[in-house]
């Protein structure tokens, strides 16, 4: 998992190989007591800071000089199915093809009091808006299914939000916009109503795009115990109106292939801070006494969306 430059850093009178076995064993010690996942943490301290860049595990690709622009990619969806749609999109998401704006994750902060007292404190990194294909002058917030997202997701080493993370997320929103709504119908899945959708968003924000915590625009593709009795199911959940209820309460009626204009894939970074630690998330949300902090359902039994299908690598 090293780079070329933590390799460099370690070489010692050019005898490599010989302390290589001695920092792996060091890196499988430190990791018990600290938490730490990677030799290059303990290599390049700056690795271990993902909450204003991508993080260590999974980082983000660079965007390609030649990636398209949101405008183009939107004209190409509409000429596909939605099932090629979607492989579009992975593949386009997976080369990085996002706007720089989306890797400078926010924090959002967590905290359980009991007697006035906090007795427990989290703080996560979100994305400052939905995932987006195209570059920061032109991009599209893109719907996708679960188990694309949960591909993107794994991809980029960060995690889909629980429920209680949308609230709290839009809470400590700098910027809250109402949610728009398009006539229902069939049209709703379709790339046409995508681009409208993220048009009227766009107008909304004027040159407030990039002024850190957006939320409030699109319903919330979740994690959540209801999906270990709907299975195949997409969970969403969010919308929410000024006064702070969310339009769309939970819900697991569509299946696992469906997406529509109104949804949006906010991506959380796989580490968070729990009582001053740096530890995975899902170590937090499948413990029964931490989860409590992250999800109003206690611990999650998994943690991600199950992706049934092969699409495309």
């Amino acid at each position: 998992m090293l780079s070329s430059l933590s390799f460099r850093r370690i070489t010692f009178c050019n005898h490599r190989f010989k302390f290589f076995p001695l920092l792996i064993v060091l890196s499988y010690l430190i990791s018990m007591q600290t938490g730490c996942v990677s030799l290059a943490t303990m290599v390049d301290e700056n690795l271990v800071k993902p909450y204003k860049k991508a993080p260590y595990l999974g980082a983000i690709p660079n965007r390609p000089d030649n990636a398209m622009t949101g405008s183009q990619f939107i004209r190409y969806s509409k000429r596909l199915s939605k099932a090629s749609r979607e492989k579009a999109i992975l593949t386009e998401l997976r080369r990085g093809n996002i706007p720089d704006f989306l890797r400078n994750l926010e924090p959002v902060t967590f905290q359980i009091k009991r007697r006035g007292k906090v007795v427990r404190s989290g703080k996560i990194f979100v994305m400052p808006d939905y995932l987006a294909i195209g570059s920061n002058d032109d991009f599209i917030r893109i719907p996708m299914n679960p188990i694309t997202a949960q591909k993107i997701a794994d991809h980029y080493g960060f995690v889909l939000p629980t429920k209680k993370m949308v609230d709290r997320i839009y809470q400590s929103a700098e910027i809250k916009l109402k949610p728009s709504y398009l006539s229902p119908g069939p049209a709703m899945v379709s790339s046409r109503y995508y681009e409208r959708h993220n048009y009227i968003i766009n107008q909304t924000l004027g040159d407030r795009a990039f002024e850190g915590l957006i939320a409030g625009h699109k319903k919330d593709v979740v994690v959540t115990n209801k999906l270990e009795k709907k299975r195949r199911r997409v969970a969403i959940y969010g919308w929410h109106r000024p006064n702070g209820r969310p339009v769309q309460p939970l819900s697991t009626i569509h299946n696992d292939f469906y997406a529509d204009y109104s949804h949006g894939v906010r991506l959380v970074a796989g580490t968070m801070l729990y009582n001053g630690r740096e530890i995975p998330v899902v170590e937090v949300l499948q413990d029964r006494n931490k989860a409590w902090l992250l999800n109003d359902e206690g611990s999650l039994i998994h943690t991600r969306q199950r992706t049934w299908k092969v699409t495309t690598r």
